[in-house]
C-alpha cells in the first residue's frame, strides 16, 4: 500500500484512465485525472441522448479474461441484459447475397480445428488458403471483421486473425454479456467509484506537457499520446470503419445478428437485451461496414445501406432515428504478419511515464486491451510512486 504523499497523475478519463484511477487509488494512492472534454468516457460513452443510446462501435464484455473479472469484482458490470430465444432465432449469415442460417459447410469444418496453431509471420488469407481453400479463406476472414472493423482481414497476421476467430466463434465461444444501458452505465458506475475512492477528477481540463513531479499515465488515444511525449513514431494498425445506428418500429421481419461473409459486415440489436435503449415498440440496431482502400466514403455507407435494405426489409419507412460515424485509427490493435501484441508501443515508456489504450503492448480486443493495460499501468505507477516516496524519505 502506498501512501498520499506522491500523487500518480492519469491524462485521458476513458475506460483506461478510469480503470487505471480505480487501480491507484484502490492501492492508497493520491489520484489526480485529468480529462480535455466536459463529460468522461471517451470512446466508451452513449454518443446519443436519451431515449436513443447508442455508442461508437459494439458495447458487449466477453466474459473470459482478467479484464471482465476486475470490473466484475468491483460489481460494475451488474444488471445484465439477456436475449430472448426468439432474439436468438433471428441469427443470419451472410453468404453470396444471400441470408442464411448457418455458414458454408467448410466453414464450419475450419472453425472446428481448435487444435491449430497459426503461424505470426504469414498473412491469414494464404495460411487459410493452403489449408482450406481461397474462398473458405475469404469468407473467414469476412466472418470475424466484426472483431477486425478491417476489409482485408485477410492480411493481418494469422496467428492474430485465427485466435479472434476461434474466440468469437469457436466451440468454446466464451459468453457474451450486455449490460443494461450499454457502455454509458458502466463508465458511470466507474466514475461514481472513481470519486468515492478519493479521485480529483478535473473536466475541461486539457494536458499540454507532462507534471515534473509524480507518475504519469497517459490514458489517450495514440495520436494525442504521441503528441503529448514527443514521440513521433508512436503508432499501430487499426481498423476502418462505417457506422449506422438506426431505429425503426419493430417489425418481425427484422434480423437481430447478422455476420457478413461478403463484405465483413456486421449487423446487430440493442434492444434485443436490452429494451432500455430506445422507446417502447421500436428496435435500435447498429450496422458497421469496413471501408475499403481508397474507397470512399460515401460508397462504404451506400454500400453500408444495401446491407440495412437486406436485413432490415424496409426500414426506410419506419425509422425513427438515423446516425452516421466513420470510425478510423481508433477501433483496436491489429497486428500485421510478424507482430504480436508484444510488439505494440510499450506500456512504460521510462521515467515514471506509462501508456493506456486499445493499441498498446496488453493482451486481449478493443476494450479488453484498454482494461488490461490500464491495470497493468497502475502497478507499474504504484512501484514508482513506493520507490520515489523511499528515496524522498
Amino acid at each position: 500500500m502506498t501512501t498520499n504523499s506522491t500523487t500518480i497523475t492519469i491524462v485521458g478519463g476513458g475506460l483506461g484512465g478510469l480503470t487505471a484511477a480505480i487501480a491507484c487509488a484502490e492501492a492508497g494512492a493520491s489520484v489526480v485525472l485529468h480529462e480535455a472534454h466536459r463529460s468522461l468516457g471517451g470512446r466508451g460513452r452513449a454518443t446519443s441522448p436519451a431515449p436513443y443510446v447508442v455508442h461508437d462501435g459494439a458495447h458487449v464484455f466477453y466474459a473470459d479474461g482478467p479484464h471482465y473479472r476486475w470490473l466484475a469484482k468491483r460489481g460494475l458490470v451488474k444488471g445484465l441484459g439477456w436475449p430472448s430465444p426468439l432474439g436468438f432465432s433471428r441469427v443470419r449469415f451472410r453468404v453470396d447475397g444471400r441470408l442464411r442460417l448457418a455458414p458454408p459447410v467448410s466453414v464450419l469444418r475450419a472453425q472446428s480445428h481448435r487444435w491449430l496453431k497459426a503461424p505470426v509471420d504469414e498473412d491469414f488469407h494464404s495460411w487459410a488458403s493452403g489449408r482450406w481453400d481461397e474462398r473458405t479463406a475469404r469468407q473467414m476472414a469476412s466472418m470475424i471483421g466484426v472483431a477486425t472493423y478491417d476489409a482485408d482481414t485477410g492480411r493481418l497476421s494469422a496467428a492474430f486473425v485465427w485466435d479472434l476467430f476461434q474466440r468469437v466463434y469457436g466451440p468454446r465461444m466464451p459468453g457474451v454479456r450486455w449490460v443494461k444501458g450499454g457502455w454509458q452505465t458502466v463508465l458511470d458506475r466507474m466514475v461514481q467509484r472513481a470519486r468515492e475512492l478519493g479521485v480529483r477528477i478535473e473536466t475541461s481540463s486539457r494536458v499540454d506537457a507532462l507534471p515534473e513531479d509524480g507518475p504519469v499515465i497517459v490514458a489517450t488515444q495514440l495520436a494525442s499520446a504521441a503528441r503529448l511525449l514527443g514521440e513521433d513514431n508512436l503508432s499501430w494498425t487499426s481498423g476502418h470503419c462505417a457506422l449506422l445506428d438506426i431505429a425503426v418500429r419493430a417489425d418481425a421481419k427484422d434480423r437481430n445478428l447478422v455476420f457478413d461473409l461478403d463484405e465483413g459486415a456486421f449487423h446487430e440489436s440493442y434492444t434485443m437485451q436490452d429494451d432500455s435503449v430506445a422507446p417502447r415498440g421500436e428496435s435500435l440496431y447498429q450496422l458497421q461496414m469496413p471501408v475499403r482502400r481508397n474507397e470512399k466514403h460515401a460508397e462504404t455507407h451506400r454500400r453500408l445501406r444495401a446491407f440495412a435494405d437486406q436485413v432490415l426489409p424496409g426500414w426506410g419507412d419506419r425509422v425513427t432515428f438515423e446516425r452516421t460515424a466513420i470510425a478510423k485509427g481508433r477501433m483496436g490493435a491489429l497486428d500485421l504478419p510478424g507482430q504480436t501484441w508484444r510488439d505494440r508501443p510499450a506500456i512504460d515508456r521510462g521515467n515514471g511515464v506509462y501508456l493506456v489504450g486499445d493499441m498498446v503492448a496488453a493482451p486481449g480486443m478493443r476494450g479488453e486491451i484498454t482494461i488490461n493495460s490500464a491495470i497493468t499501468a497502475a502497478h507499474q505507477a504504484l512501484g514508482a510512486a513506493t520507490h520515489e516516496r523511499k528515496v524522498r524519505t
